[in-house]
């Protein structure tokens, strides 16, 4: 059996300097709190609790430093902590804060925004607080950008940006691209900024690269987890034999036997640890 591990498998930059950031601080204060789940892994999340970390919803539970995760938040949140003299530890990703700064440089400038990503995703709720009044959400290149259109057409703007959730699929942003395109009148002005980021886009072509060439692939991830989500339908698209698990115990033997082979790869967000026990537990067999 052979197992081919993907090159860019793993925590992305942002992720693993919130992670390590927040363990550092754990070490040196009483009292951590972190706003919502630092990221979208559970291993990670019971790791960090049993070194004292605890994960809030709401800043206003906080009762010492609280660490901001690679998501970000909206502006609001930074309001509050300092009405409330709240400490923070800003470990927003330097990707999202720059796609923050170019929505709020665009909105001043009275551009009206599409936003390519999830409606959910607790990246986009921050970077929506910089777009202004006049902004769109398309997370579903077939649903949305059409309505979207009609949106920006009865706002009576004619300047439109095209920007996008850090993890969102490059293949869906291409689609939404030519999308707008062709469909938006010819008197308007429209920028284009693909803020997908290159880590996202390496993982992605990697996966799709390594589902072509194996049997059976195996993508690691937590189950709220949007990259992770998004390589999976990349690797099923290209390999039917796919799984997505969070850890070895969802690993099903007696099934990749039937394959020689295996290819693994991980969303941003999947600790180092978690693929070595995947690959520990394929090769014990």
């Amino acid at each position: 059996m052979e197992i081919t591990i993907g090159k860019t498998a793993g925590f992305c930059m942002g992720v693993k300097r919130a992670v390590e950031g927040c363990r550092n601080l754990a070490k040196q204060q009483p009292k951590v709190y972190c706003l919502g789940e630092i990221v979208h892994n559970q291993d990670v999340i019971e790791g960090l609790k049993q070194e004292g970390v605890q994960f809030i919803q709401e800043l206003e539970q906080a009762d010492g430093i609280t660490v901001i995760r690679a998501h970000g938040v909206s502006q609001k949140i930074y309001e509050i902590a300092e009405q409330k003299a709240i400490p923070l530890k800003d470990y927003t990703c330097p990707n999202v804060l720059k796609i923050h700064k170019i929505a709020e440089k665009y909105a001043q400038q009275g551009y009206y925004i599409f936003l390519c990503g999830s409606k959910k995703h607790p990246e986009n709720l921050g970077t929506l607080s910089h777009c202004g009044e006049h902004v769109s959400i398309i997370e579903n290149e077939e649903d949305d950008v059409i309505p979207a259109i009609e949106q920006f057409e009865k706002s009576g703007i004619k300047k439109l940006l095209l920007i996008s959730q850090t993890t969102y699929s490059l293949e869906k942003f291409y689609i939404v691209e030519e999308i707008v395109k062709n469909e938006i009148n010819k008197d308007v002005t429209l920028v284009i900024n693909n803020t997908i980021c290159k880590a996202t886009e390496l993982r992605q072509m990697e996966t799709e690269i390594l589902a072509k060439e194996m049997d059976y692939m195996i993508i690691i991830g937590g189950k709220n987890s949007s990259n992770t989500r998004k390589l999976f339908d990349i690797a099923k698209q290209y390999c039917i034999n796919s799984i997505c698990i969070q850890n070895e115990k969802e690993l099903n033997m007696e099934e990749i036997k039937n394959y020689e082979k295996i290819g693994i790869m991980a969303g941003a967000s999947t600790p180092q640890k978690s693929i070595d026990e995947v690959v520990k537990a394929i090769r014990k067999g």
